[in-house]
């Protein structure tokens, strides 16, 4: 059973051969470029093998692992993202929903929300760098958001219950304790909760609103982001798309959002390499790396940005295609090694969100007969 971990290659590895692995025969390295047709009838199944094995061979345990790695996962397969828990295996969500231990899942009580009833909110703790905990602000609302839950869903910690609401509130009173300014996740929790004209009063006693963090991230350093910029893409790609699904106007801060998308993804459909795989320096400049686990990781995020922000015709275009290709070869080339989860799961959301969109819903069964729906 395999189990990716934040750690370096296991010893033994030969990675210098997996870089060129493949190559020759691939539909998109060396001189062997198959047709698009060809390409494309074939990538439905590949995706479809890639993710599968992900899913089912790459199990976590919540002795072994922290809950960064594990929500990196459910980020990826939401509810249905199994781990390995003291009783079996079991849904991570439910898991961690109902009051299961998970390292790194460090909550406390909030803010008093309702003077009536004393309903509190819920607070999730940062513990930034050690690859266990919430490493950014928000990001554990942000993935649970991608799962769909609803405002009544009941979050245990210890005796207590909250709800998904709580947390949300609670986030909104915080909001201006973000020191780094990085709203990249907070965007995207609060864009799938609350409807594009929400303004709320913080415990700064001032304004916020949605709209207030769009122009803040707008504004911030793409290239001295996480991750190449793409979470910021990515946060402010959704709330945009939000907005408009709701019919708010590309005005203002909006529109500024929409340009910056815009010329990410030509600076991707430029700096993309002709292997099919993105830059490893993200949108600053043409780049590859000798090591395929950097590749994995800078093509995996860059494909789940462009699949959250291209119009369906475009990401259904060949250079999308080819990339989709590449970073299934890159999954097939890795999956003897132990990988960081951060990489792996981004990448393998990538794939999802892309599998999704250009050829519908696969539902999947894993090995130890859990149900999984890949939404």
């Amino acid at each position: 059973m395999l189990c990716c971990v934040g750690c370096e290659p296991q010893s033994g590895v030969d990675t210098a051969s997996l870089n060129n692995r493949n190559t020759a025969n691939s539909p998109v390295g060396g001189t062997a470029v198959l047709p698009i047709s060809e390409l494309d009838r074939q990538l439905n199944d590949r995706l479809d093998r890639v993710l599968e094995f992900t899913l089912n061979h790459r199990l976590l345990d919540v002795n072994e692992h922290g809950a960064w790695q594990i929500l990196h996962g459910v980020l990826a397969y939401q509810q249905d993202f199994p781990v390995q828990t003291p009783n079996g295996l079991q849904p991570a969500v439910d898991y961690v929903l109902n009051g299961g231990n998970m390292q790194g899942w460090t909550m406390e009580p909030g803010d008093v929300l309702d003077s009536a009833t004393g309903r509190r909110g819920l607070r999730a703790i940062m513990e930034p760098g050690t690859k266990i905990g919430q490493g950014h602000s928000d990001q554990w609302l942000a993935i649970l958001a991608q799962c769909h839950l609803p405002t009544n869903q009941i979050i245990r910690v210890g005796s207590a219950e909250y709800t998904m609401e709580s947390f949300v509130q609670q986030v909104q009173m915080d909001v201006w304790q973000n020191r780094d300014r990085e709203w990249s996740w907070t965007l995207i929790g609060l864009s799938l909760y609350l409807p594009k004209d929400a303004s709320w009063v913080a415990t700064d006693r001032q304004t916020w609103s949605i709209e207030k963090l769009v122009e803040s991230e707008v504004q911030q350093d793409l290239d001295a982001s996480a991750c190449g910029g793409t979470h910021r893409l990515i946060g402010l790609a959704m709330a945009l798309n939000r907005h408009v699904a709701q019919g708010g106007e590309v005005t203002g801060p909006w529109a500024d959002a929409q340009q910056l998308i815009r010329d990410a993804v030509e600076r991707t459909r430029q700096y993309q390499n002709p292997d099919g795989s993105f830059s490893t320096n993200y949108f600053a400049r043409p780049s590859n790396s000798p090591d395929v686990k950097n590749r994995l990781g800078a093509t995996g995020h860059i494909l789940e940005f462009l699949s959250v922000a291209l119009p369906q015709e475009e990401l259904e275009s060949e250079w999308v295609k080819r990339a989709a290709w590449r970073l299934c070869q890159l999954f097939d080339d890795t999956r003897d090694l132990a990988l960081e989860c951060g990489a792996l799961y981004h990448a393998a959301h990538g794939l999802v969100l892309y599998r999704e969109r250009v050829y519908g819903q696969r539902s999947y069964r894993t090995a130890h007969q859990h149900s999984a729906t890949v939404r």
